[in-house]
């Protein structure tokens, strides 16, 4: 592998937004690294990369695993030379809690999934993107971040919030390296994220678009053009920012 291809690694990256992502980056023209936990599910999309002409790979870890996210992300990054982005895309719901009944098991696991791994698997990859070429990470926050999110959904949005400061004090921390941080804020996605209040309450999914200004609900490609975007000399002069991508949800209509 040559050291002038270009190396992204997603997390999270078998389904749903993080494969979109995935997709598009490697239609780039990035060798695609991708995560996930379901190592069939992995094997399946690296074919279907494969068969567009993409160049991927996929790593199994769970990334709330900080070993596993260390010596994976260390390993990819001996392996090229460099990583060139890092898209810190795996995170969740993680179920839903009203604080008065939340086991402190659950709200660590809610943590450990969008903040804890944000901060993994960055830490792992800063030697490797010290090493790239225009490197840059992209994080997740959401619009709980701003709302607190919905009922039961608190600690969640605890998170994300946790994942924007993160993403601010990561540019800060890496500007000196040229390494820019910034963070995509999706709103309403049509993906498995939402598959079960999509099949047990249609009517209720249905009228979420009443409360987005564009009148319906966002699509993964949406999410993956603006992360292309952050990641490219397009954006170079963008660090510490988060991009809201929810077609003007929760403003007032």
């Amino acid at each position: 592998m040559s050291l002038e291809s270009k190396i992204a690694i997603i997390t999270g990256a078998t389904g749903g937004i993080g494969f979109q992502v995935a997709k598009r980056l490697g239609h780039d023209g990035y060798t695609v690294v991708l995560n996930g936990i379901e190592d069939e599910e992995g094997a399946k999309r690296i074919e279907e990369l494969t068969e567009e002409g993409i160049t991927a790979e996929y790593y199994g870890f769970d990334v709330t695993d900080e070993e596993a996210v260390t010596s994976n992300i260390t390993a990819i990054g001996e392996k090229y030379g460099k990583i060139d982005v890092l898209v810190n895309n795996a995170g969740g719901l993680g179920g839903r809690s009203r604080f008065e009944e939340m086991t402190t098991e659950f709200y660590r696991f809610v943590m450990a999934l969008n903040l804890d791994s944000t901060f993994f698997a960055s830490r792992a990859a800063i030697p490797f993107l010290k090493k790239g070429k225009n490197a840059s990470i992209v994080n997740y926050t959401s619009i709980a971040a701003w709302n607190a999110g919905g009922p039961g959904a608190g600690i969640y949005g605890t998170s994300k919030a946790g994942v924007q400061a993160i993403t601010r004090a990561l540019a800060k921390d890496l500007a000196e390296y040229g390494i820019r941080v910034n963070a995509v804020s999706p709103g309403t996605i049509d993906t498995p994220f939402h598959a079960q209040i999509k099949s047990t309450k249609p009517e209720v999914f249905a009228s979420w678009k009443n409360n987005i200004l564009l009148g319906k609900l966002g699509q993964p490609e949406e999410v993956a053009s603006v992360v292309s975007f952050l990641v490219s000399n397009d954006a170079s002069f963008l660090t510490a920012e988060t991009i809201q991508i929810t077609g003007g949800q929760g403003l007032g209509i």
